[in-house]
């Protein structure tokens, strides 16, 4: 009993046990619903080794979120899977959600360690726009980008936004907006473009070397949304004499994490 209650309860401050024992349970009932969120359904004894609690915890711990539409037990194999009470409660959040808003924090955060100019562009019609901008501090980059259309073919944003949409829709979106050659280096052949956005799928990032103005290179990472959609995109830019994403250390990794930092906080969970 006594080994019960001390796996339950552990106050971290000793003047407030209580309190800290029902925090810690809070924190435990929010990492069930995560790890049955990650692996779709789990047993008690998978939840509890993974938490490292003992097996009559994870069992409260279910009962009270199953007593919550929170969690549901599948009457075939044993297993708890995420409730329908979830999805009522996330139905509420996406349109509370501020793209620009929740990415802030991350684009000036890309600045500070690149010190390069950071945007995040959205899909509109067959552009990508610009919707916000953390400056570098160089004088060398000066142009804002905020409300500007740019097109998809041409930028790193752009084809991270075009690879994400489907065949047909892309189809759609190149035959309105054409590839016009913005530079000696603008793809400008269908083929080459579709070998190139089924690279970034699997890369996770695009590029852009001087295809939309000579001297200006840039790289961008896909922000998805609670049903895992691309809704936007980051990208960092800079001029072509001092800025090669693919060989300056840990800038890809630093944005992709930049980009995964941001959907999560729209809801998105990575399986």
């Amino acid at each position: 009993m006594a080994s019960m209650m001390a796996d339950d309860f552990s106050p971290l401050d000793p003047e407030s046990g209580a309190q800290h024992g029902g925090v810690q349970s809070v924190d435990r009932a929010i990492t069930v619903l995560e790890i049955l969120a990650r692996t779709g359904d789990a047993g008690v004894s998978e939840i509890a080794e993974e938490m490292g609690v003992h097996k009559s915890t994870a069992s409260r711990l279910l009962s009270a979120l199953d007593a919550r539409g929170m969690v549901q037990q599948n009457s075939e194999r044993g297993k708890y899977q995420l409730g329908f009470n979830i999805l009522r409660l996330a139905s509420a959040i996406p349109s509370r959600l501020s793209l620009v808003k929740e990415a802030r924090p991350e684009l000036e955060d890309l600045v500070g360690k690149f010190g390069e100019t950071v945007n995040l562009a959205v899909l509109r019609s067959h552009y990508a726009v610009n919707v916000d901008q953390a400056m570098g501090p160089s004088t060398l980059a000066t142009q804002d980008w905020i409300g500007g259309l740019t097109p998809l073919h041409a930028t790193s944003s752009g084809k991270v936004l075009l690879a994400a949409v489907s065949a047909e829709v892309r189809s759609r979106i190149l035959a309105e907006a054409g590839l016009e050659p913005y530079t000696q280096r603008t793809i400008t052949s269908r083929d080459e473009l579709e070998k190139q956005l089924a690279g970034i799928n699997e890369a996770g990032y695009a590029t852009s070397y001087e295809e939309l103005e000579p001297g200006l290179n840039a790289v961008a990472v896909p922000v998805r949304n609670h049903r895992g959609v691309v809704i936007g995109s980051v990208s960092i830019s800079g001029p072509a004499f001092r800025f090669d994403p693919e060989r300056i250390p840990g800038l890809i990794d630093e944005l992709k994490q930049a980009g995964h930092s941001i959907s999560a906080k729209m809801g998105y969970i990575d399986a």
